[in-house]
C-alpha cells in the first residue's frame, strides 16, 4: 500500500518560519500530486499548497499566496512546503495528500493517499 512519510512541523511564533516534507515510501504509480491540506479544530479541512510534477501544475490557496512554497522533486514522489511569515491563523494540523491528479487530490477523491498529519502551531 502507498504509505506517505511527513517531517517537519513544530511551533514557532508569529512571523518565523517552518517548513514541512513528505516523501512516498511505498507507492505503485510514476508519478503522483502531492500537496498539503491543514485543519484547526472546529474547522473543515482545507486545501493549502500542491504541485504535480507531471502536469506542471502549481496551486496555492489565497490564504497563504506570497507566504508558502510548494515544490516537487523531479521523481514527483516527494513534496515539501516552505511556509514563511507565518500567522496565529496558520496552526493546524497539517496533512500530506497524494493523487493520481490535480483534479483527484482538489477535490480528494479517488484514489488517493494521507499522512499521518503533523502539527503546526503559530503563537
Amino acid at each position: 500500500d502507498v504509505q506517505l512519510v511527513e517531517s517537519g512541523g513544530g511551533s514557532v511564533q508569529a512571523g518565523g518560519s517552518l517548513r514541512l516534507s513528505c516523501e512516498i515510501s511505498l507507492y505503485i504509480y510514476s508519478s503522483y500530486c502531492m500537496g498539503w491540506f491543514r485543519q484547526a479544530p472546529g474547522k473543515e479541512r482545507a486545501a493549502v499548497a500542491a504541485h504535480y510534477t507531471g502536469t506542471a501544475t502549481t496551486y496555492v490557496a489565497d490564504s497563504v499566496k506570497g507566504r508558502f512554497t510548494i515544490s516537487q522533486d523531479s521523481s514527483s514522489k516527494s513534496v515539501t512546503l516552505e511556509m514563511t511569515k507565518l500567522k496565529p491563523e496558520d496552526t493546524a494540523m497539517y496533512y500530506c495528500m497524494a493523487a493520481r491528479s490535480f483534479g483527484s487530490w482538489l477535490r480528494q477523491t479517488g484514489e488517493i493517499h494521507w499522512g499521518q498529519g503533523t502539527q503546526v502551531t503559530v503563537s
